[in-house]
């Protein structure tokens, strides 16, 4: 069994020449290998894309909905005091 772990994976793409071409120039205006460039690229994209996930859009009206309900929070129901005493019990006191 080799004592070397394994540093980077690899990916291999085939795409036209005039693609190809298109990177090595951008790559080489800012004096990144093509693969660098490629690499940083699809990992800029990758992160807009999760971030874009991670962000809730809301209409001006449900935006004023949210806020109003996280100032003036309705009255507790039975269903949501019996989950805040079982909460309690469970996770706060001793075991």
């Amino acid at each position: 069994m080799s004592n070397t772990a394994k540093k980077d994976d690899r990916v291999t793409t085939r795409i036209p020449q005039n693609v190809k071409n298109t990177l090595e120039q951008a790559a080489s205006i800012t004096g990144a290998t093509l693969n660098q460039f490629i690499v940083q690229a699809a990992l800029k994209e990758a992160q807009q894309i999760l971030e874009a996930e991670r962000i809730i859009h809301l209409s001006e009206k449900d935006a004023e909905t949210v806020f109003s309900l996280l100032e003036n929070p309705p009255a507790p129901n039975e269903n949501l005091k019996q989950a805040a005493e079982q909460h309690q019990a469970f996770f706060c006191e001793d075991h």
